[in-house]
């Protein structure tokens, strides 16, 4: 098979798939036309296109996930996002590039009741980004997900995502140029998900305890918070007991139910 990914230079079929690409880039469709590019060069399970910008909900460009994950994936879009690595990772300022998600997640992210309860729902051992920054701190990203019969991605498969993400970066540009009024991020989802977050145990925790739950239930361990607050770890455990003891909680799962409610109280109200 004569295919970029195995590490042979640029076949045919890649020019071909570029002309494809250049043809229909002011084109609503365009997505569909990189999808099908993107086959030709590594291998995977999955394809989820989105758009990100601030704390606004995610727009689902193009997806192909199976019927019975739309909930799930639905409930990432409109309720979880704001703990996903890939947000969390975008709003603090990640570069463009190809990532995998274990690169960008925080440490304990598996561990986490997200994770558990939504992320492994979509069953993906590994999860290969592309993340291309455009105006107006629109980031545009393609994140390709490889299930258990594919494994990992392979260092052949990384270095061509490598070597062909400055002229997608370009192309996905210029596509946007053109469409970017199709996909306009809506400004109360935007505030609504920061109100959750900054108000989530309002009134029981204090500023930095709430700020610590936030970062727990995103996936960061005691270490990792203490190096991003510029705090000891026996500090950030004491804040840990005094959040489980005030929200009347003993474990993540009970911590990551209560902040589900919290945000089905804020939509109800």
């Amino acid at each position: 098979m004569n295919k970029v990914g195995l590490g042979i230079s640029p076949s045919q079929s890649w020019h071909r798939d570029l002309a494809a690409l250049i043809d229909h880039i002011r084109m609503r469709n365009f997505p569909e036309v990189l999808h099908e590019t993107l086959k030709h060069l590594v291998s995977f399970d999955t394809i989820l296109v989105a758009t990100y910008k601030h704390s606004f909900k995610p727009i689902v460009v193009l997806s192909d996930h199976p019927q019975r994950m739309s909930a799930t994936l639905a409930k990432y879009i409109n309720e979880v996002y704001i703990l996903d690595p890939l947000f969390n990772a975008i709003r603090n300022g990640v570069n463009g590039g190809v990532y995998r998600l274990r690169e960008i997640a925080p440490d304990s992210f598996e561990s986490t009741e997200y994770y558990r309860s939504c992320y492994h729902e979509f069953d993906l051992v590994d999860e290969i980004i592309l993340i291309v920054p455009l105006e107006n701190d629109v980031v545009f990203t393609v994140s390709l997900g490889r299930k258990s019969s594919l494994g990992s991605i392979t260092r052949a498969e990384r270095n061509t995502l490598n070597s062909v993400f400055p002229v997608i970066s370009a192309l996905v540009h210029q596509f946007w140029i053109a469409q970017s009024s199709e996909y306009v991020h809506d400004e109360q989802a935007r505030n609504s998900m920061e109100y959750a977050l900054s108000t989530f145990g309002s009134g029981v925790l204090t500023k930095r305890e709430q700020e610590i739950t936030g970062l727990i239930l995103q996936g960061h361990s005691s270490k990792s918070i203490a190096q991003l607050l510029d705090i000891s770890a026996g500090t950030v455990k004491v804040h840990r007991k005094n959040i489980h003891a005030r929200l009347n909680t003993s474990t993540q799962s009970e911590l990551f139910s209560m902040f589900l409610g919290h945000l089905t109280s804020l939509a109800n109200g």
